[in-house]
């Protein structure tokens, strides 16, 4: 039975993979659209290609190749099978589509699956949380691929992350009872406090007030001080990770900006799932050598 709901939760993911690719264009459709009318600093060609996401009403509202503009039917939306079956490329302009969506696909599904077969709660008393934390998932994963492209992390995004993170903890508190208000304090105060200190002493230089935003998000799913620190220790260890390389072979130097929303999603995620199992293991550590 395991093996068959981790299974429906992989094809789930996958659509809903799916599902969150082509809402980033959208949101990325609508912040242009935005910068548009408000007379910020916009790429023009961007909005070109993607504006045509726009046209209609909601419940017109159709998949189009953004190469092309061209209506896709539903035989191009499969997920990953689509994909594959055309190599990657539009099946009316032959334009290679890119790797972006088969990849938020594959991460999604997986995501889910591991997510239920390591799912630090009982099961099946915490089902709703883990209903709530597929939706989480959903947002978390348009955030991140929203950040990583144009290193930025939309205000609705964020507080509809907010929003949920909310209902975590409250379906924590009501279901399992097991939240500690100081703790999630902490949690907050630690993540958001600490991004909105760098915020304001770089002046946004360094990070985004996005960034702090999400952090607070972050903190409420956490609920947990501790966790919160074991996000940091992750985030910035995967961020070591990424761009040392970079600065090493010249590609990066000390003026490049790098998306950190993508790397606090990670850290968050792997604190949550796999936070208890590890501080299980420091706390048996013997103290004396």
């Amino acid at each position: 039975m395991t093996i068959l709901i981790a299974g429906a939760l992989l094809l789930l993911g996958v659509v809903l993979g799916s599902f969150a690719g082509a809402q980033v264009w959208r949101v990325r459709a609508r912040q242009l659209r935005t910068d548009k009318q408000t007379g910020h600093p916009y790429d023009k060609h961007e909005w070109r290609q993607l504006r045509v996401l726009l046209q209609g009403t909601v419940r017109d509202d159709r998949s189009r190749c953004l190469q092309c503009g061209h209506v896709l039917a539903w035989y191009d939306l499969l997920p990953v099978v689509s994909w594959l079956s055309t190599g990657g490329r539009c099946r009316y302009c032959q334009q290679f589509i890119g790797w972006f969506e088969l990849v938020m696909e594959l991460v999604l599904g997986v995501g889910l699956a591991l997510s239920y077969l390591v799912w630090p709660w009982a099961l099946p008393a915490s089902s709703l949380l883990f209903a709530v934390w597929v939706v989480v998932a959903l947002v978390l994963m348009i955030l991140a691929a929203y950040d990583a492209k144009w290193q930025l992390l939309p205000d609705p995004l964020n507080y509809g992350l907010m929003a949920l993170g909310a209902l975590f903890v409250l379906v924590r508190m009501t279901t399992l009872h097991d939240v500690d208000l100081v703790s999630l304090t902490g949690a907050v105060a630690l993540l958001a406090g600490l991004y909105g200190g760098l915020y304001a002493i770089s002046r946004g230089a360094w990070i985004g007030f996005g960034d702090v935003k999400l952090c607070v998000g972050l903190a409420l799913l956490l609920g947990d001080w501790r966790l919160a620190f074991m996000t940091l220790f992750f985030s910035n260890m995967l961020g070591c990770i990424i761009v040392l390389p970079g600065l090493v072979r010249g590609q990066l130097n000390t003026r490049s900006q790098v998306p950190f929303g993508p790397l606090l999603i990670i850290g968050c995620v792997i604190s949550l799932l796999f936070g208890g199992h590890i501080l299980r293991a420091l706390v048996a550590l013997p103290l004396g050598f």
